[in-house]
């Protein structure tokens, strides 16, 4: 009798310390909204509601919206649920709806559909959660403008780690069977013999940020890479091919400087896509262009390929000594 009486007290113990650890998780959600929408944003949903006893907090967002007028961003889904466990919020999995997620910027609005979407977060205590690891997995997936279909897949794995001394993250990402569809295939003015599917899109690096991946990257302002270690950017699509390596920094205008050692097969196809993209200059500087390119690449010993380094300096790139255009800016919006 004195163990049950004792092992009834501990139920109703957890069984308050749940529904009290539930009704915060509730008002954190409701207070969090409220704040945005105090400053100024579009933050609202249609209901909250937890569940999981006993071991779980399983909280249900109903048709959330987010919107940044500051940035021009918004999202919307039909639902998100945030779980983790009963003893520490701080592990959260984030599952997101299979039906239509829109994101906006300004007046343009894409659609995602995914399969199996969800977001492991390991964050450290504190009230700023900052993020100590991140997980983000999907299944098929697709992206579309209003009826026309610009991208899908059959996977996307995406893994941040956080490395000493913070704010640095060890970063790798990888989408398998990525297709570019449609609208953009005609765009590149890609070839009918070009494979539907890119035989490989991946990459992985070190990246150390400004300020740390926490509430405030929501909240404020995206924290913004000051370097890049880019062990391996890879793009394999049919003949094309295009691999990257190189150590990079980001100044405070977001100008790339550093130096980046480029392999690149079937050069060529992949420069006609980009001009028929309009994201390379027509005309006379394309015809520059090729005809540097087609330089480098017979002094590495073969013209379909290029063994090249670039560098990024004082808002130029460099192919060797000679400029060759704008250098990238990279800047988190």
């Amino acid at each position: 009798m004195r163990l049950l009486k004792w092992l009834s007290l501990a139920a109703a113990v957890w069984m308050i310390y749940w529904s009290v650890a539930a009704w915060g998780l509730r008002s954190g959600i409701s207070s969090w909204f409220a704040e945005q929408e105090r400053q100024g944003w579009q933050a609202e949903f249609h209901d909250l509601e937890t569940r999981g006893f006993p071991f779980q907090h399983n909280t249900l967002i109903q048709t959330p919206v987010l919107a940044d007028p500051g940035t021009g961003t918004a999202w919307r889904a039909d639902w998100l649920s945030l779980e983790s466990p009963a003893v520490w919020p701080g592990q959260q999995r984030l599952s997101f709806a299979s039906t239509p997620q829109r994101f906006s910027y300004f007046d343009q609005t894409f659609v995602l559909e995914a399969q199996d979407m969800h977001a492991d977060l390991q964050l450290a205590p504190g009230t700023a959660l900052e993020l100590e690891t991140l997980a983000l997995t999907a299944g098929n997936w697709r992206i579309s403008q209003a009826t026309e279909e610009l991208f899908a897949a059959g996977g996307f794995d995406l893994l941040m780690v956080q490395n000493a001394p913070n704010p640095s993250y060890a970063i790798s990402m990888e989408s398998k069977g990525f297709a570019p569809k449609g609208e953009v295939r005609r765009l590149l003015q890609v070839r009918r013999d070009q494979p539907e599917q890119f035989d490989a899109l991946r990459l992985k690096a070190n990246v150390a940020f400004d300020t740390a991946w926490d509430r405030r990257a929501l909240e404020l302002r995206r924290p913004q890479p000051r370097t890049i270690d880019l062990m391996l950017a890879e793009l394999h699509w049919g003949e094309i091919l295009l691999r990257a390596t190189g150590e990079l920094e980001i100044d405070e205008q977001g100008w790339v400087n550093g130096e980046l050692a480029l392999q690149l097969e079937n050069w060529r196809s992949l420069l006609d896509m980009l001009e028929s993209a309009r994201l390379l200059p027509q005309g006379s500087a394309r015809e520059g262009l090729e005809q540097l390119l087609d330089l480098l690449a017979k002094l590495s010993g073969n013209t379909d390929k290029l063994d090249a380094r670039l560098r990024f300096q004082d808002g130029r790139t460099y192919a060797g000594p000679i400029p060759i255009g704008a250098a990238p800016r990279l800047q988190l919006r």
